[in-house]
């Protein structure tokens, strides 16, 4: 990872020994932290049992979930492409993710695609090619929106089922070890009233934090627990995947 030591938190930050969305504006918008609260919680909870030796993250970006993951592998390779909207300081490769990737068979034990699938425009391939990169056994790690608006147009091109996701991971040789909604209809309401209730002038934005606060809240109980695990079966939020490459013949 190129000027790994100048790495600072950007859309998830350390909070009271826990990872959470950032309270910065400039980094995450305040309609969005619920979600970025829900997601980087499972990655947070997969990632010291999967992430290990050299780790390739792809559609990096800022690289916000290097906090996480660096204290489990040996190495990362951050690639993205040049025209990403986010800052660049810190990729090693410039890629086009609906190309064939322009590394090594066979030369990580680790991928993290965060936020990306639903922006490539071919996306069988290029799972075929996280694959490919893959050693046997390696773990592929990667979250999903479904109901969730459209964002970094007009480069927006899809939303997953889970039967979707577990069909493209087979395809590709990849055995899915976990998937999971991250999120159910509360989650999803919330976060469409707060993104909206944002651009208010004045309360906007205490109203959407208020909002997604409730339902925070509401998360820790059994009651909110029991709605959110009922809800997510038809109205998922979006999707965290862990998917291991099932040895080559």
């Amino acid at each position: 990872m190129r000027d790994a030591e100048r790495w600072t938190p950007s859309k998830y930050v350390p909070h009271r020994g826990r990872w959470r969305g950032s309270r910065d504006a400039a980094a995450l918008g305040v309609g969005s932290r619920l979600t970025a609260d829900r997601v980087v919680a499972c990655y947070e909870a997969a990632l010291p049992a999967h992430a290990r030796g050299d780790l390739l993250d792809l559609g990096c970006g800022t690289v916000p979930l290097h906090g996480l993951y660096a204290p489990h592998v040996a190495s990362v390779t951050c690639v993205d492409w040049a025209a990403s909207p986010h800052a660049t300081n810190h990729i090693d490769t410039e890629a086009d993710l609906s190309q064939p990737l322009p590394l090594a068979d066979a030369a990580y034990d680790t991928v993290i695609l965060s936020d990306v699938l639903e922006h490539v425009p071919e996306p069988r391939l290029l799972l075929r090619e996280i694959a490919r990169v893959l050693r046997p056994g390696g773990r592929l790690l990667m979250n999903v929106p479904f109901l969730y608006g459209l964002h970094e147009l007009p480069h927006d091109y899809f939303r997953y089922t889970r039967f979707a996701l577990e069909r493209m991971a087979g395809e590709a040789g990849l055995e899915v070890l976990e998937l999971r909604a991250t999120g159910g209809s509360l989650h999803v309401l919330a976060d469409l009233l707060a993104k909206h209730l944002a651009r208010l002038p004045l309360l906007g934005r205490p109203l959407a934090m208020a909002v997604q606060g409730a339902v925070s809240l509401l998360d820790r109980t059994a009651l909110g627990a029991r709605v959110a695990a009922k809800t997510a079966e038809r109205f998922p939020a979006g999707y965290f995947l862990v998917a291991r490459l099932v040895a080559r013949r």
